[in-house]
């Protein structure tokens, strides 16, 4: 299995002006050829694909104007040329929407090297365009014989230099299957409750450095608009935001980890975050806790080690329901923390719920039922689900509906080239 390594480097001050000047060929390249696909499909309706931009990334090099394109690495432009045909290709298949333009300001900077671009001897790795190797800190080891066969280099607001190494890795293998099956319920007082009735603390790694964030987002916002000192403050703080991301990835990787490791079954529940940051009481706990991360880590370490996720359906009422008799509640406000149920049983809610949320997985597994909640047809509904399937309308077809994005976005975006 090919698996991506990230270290963190330093690059000299020629490597840090050679890599700056490739981020933004990079990024003009994607934005010429995005506007050369929309104009041509938004007023001819023709498909423009790879092949073409590829000749006219070549003739963009010839002309006085676009010469500095050929005095970096011809491979990065390339790769910003498939990275479009890829973004076009999720278009059309509806994953996505429509590709849209890289900003020098808010987009990732970043550059892709594949093999004929680098140079990699006994762990040292030398980019095209260089002519010393890049000063990589390995914080852990990489597998063994391990050859990269793409290279990426990034850098992030806070200004860190990172070097992603894409390679097979051989460790990566099923492990030994087990009985254990556990349900999990996230929420924010605990980040995890488990069916067995384990509670995972909640390190809220936003409050610990919410005083010392708020005292430089006001900092910055003191200072004058494109001015030296504002670029100075804005890094400020964005190494406290990247301060507050590593710790917090850094936790849910050694939960999920755990978690795969210890248990063959695991069975978490659909939740729709982006409807409930809607709730601005409780919208900064719930960015904080990142349960869509943790869901995402689970996902791919279980595919990785043969374990199975299973998700519940979002609407399944695993709060108000007693695990005991199956009666359901009328209702549950977040305030109620303990609650009795008519046959006697006391319940701990979020207890409940991971016990309600497994025993509803299981039942999901056995019925058939896939690993995601089916919504449209023709899957039809998640078989947690009891409501009344409503009619969808007919959509247009992706031809239709993808010209007249494709007109509305080239007449009103912002093109930054």
């Amino acid at each position: 299995m090919k698996r991506a390594f990230k270290f963190r480097f330093y690059p000299s001050e020629a490597q840090a002006v050679e890599l700056s000047r490739t981020f933004g060929c990079v990024r003009k390249v994607y934005n010429l050829a995005l506007q050369a696909r929309s104009e041509a499909w938004a007023l001819r309706g023709e498909r423009v694909g790879y092949e073409a931009t590829s000749a006219l990334l070549t003739a963009w090099k010839r002309t006085e104007e676009l010469a500095f394109l050929a005095e970096v690495s011809s491979v990065p432009l390339q790769q910003a040329l498939r990275h479009l045909q890829a973004a076009f290709g999720n278009f059309w298949a509806r994953r996505a929407r429509f590709p849209r333009f890289k900003s020098r300001k808010r987009s990732r900077a970043s550059a892709e090297y594949t093999r004929s671009a680098f140079r990699w001897r006994d762990g040292v790795l030398t980019l095209a365009k260089m002519a010393e190797p890049l000063d990589i800190r390995w914080s852990r080891p990489m597998p063994e014989g391990a050859t990269p066969s793409t290279v990426t280099v990034s850098r992030d607001s806070a200004g860190r230099w990172f070097v992603s190494l894409l390679c097979e890795d051989p460790s990566v293998t099923p492990l030994p299957a087990t009985d254990a099956v556990v349900g999990i319920d996230v929420g924010l007082d605990h980040l995890l409750v488990l069916s067995t009735g384990e509670k995972i603390g909640n390190p809220r790694h936003e409050r610990r450095d919410r005083t010392a964030l708020a005292k430089a987002q006001r900092a910055l916002c003191r200072k004058q608009k494109d001015s030296n000192n504002r670029a100075k403050a804005r890094v400020k703080v964005a190494r406290i935001h990247a301060r507050i991301t590593d710790r917090r990835t850094d936790y849910l990787h050694k939960i999920t980890t755990r978690l795969v490791r210890e248990t063959q079954t695991l069975v978490i529940e659909d939740l729709a975050v982006s409807n409930m940051v809607g709730n601005h009481r409780l919208a900064r706990a719930i960015n904080d806790a990142s349960w869509r991360q943790f869901r995402q880590q689970l996902e791919y370490k279980a595919s990785w080690h043969g374990r199975n996720v299973t998700v519940v359906d979002r609407w399944f009422p695993s709060s108000k329901l007693c695990s005991a008799c199956g009666a359901l509640a009328s209702a549950m406000p977040l305030s109620v923390r303990t609650w009795t149920c008519g046959c006697g049983t006391i319940h701990d809610r979020d207890v409940n719920a991971a016990r309600n949320i497994l025993a509803a997985g299981l039942a999901v597994t056995v019925c058939g039922a896939g690993v995601r909640p089916q919504r449209n047809p023709p899957g039809g509904q998640s078989a947690t689900k009891q409501k009344t399937p409503r009619r969808e309308p007919q959509e247009s077809p992706s031809f239709t509906r993808g010209r007249s994005q494709a007109v509305q976005y080239f007449r009103t975006a912002s093109v930054e080239l």
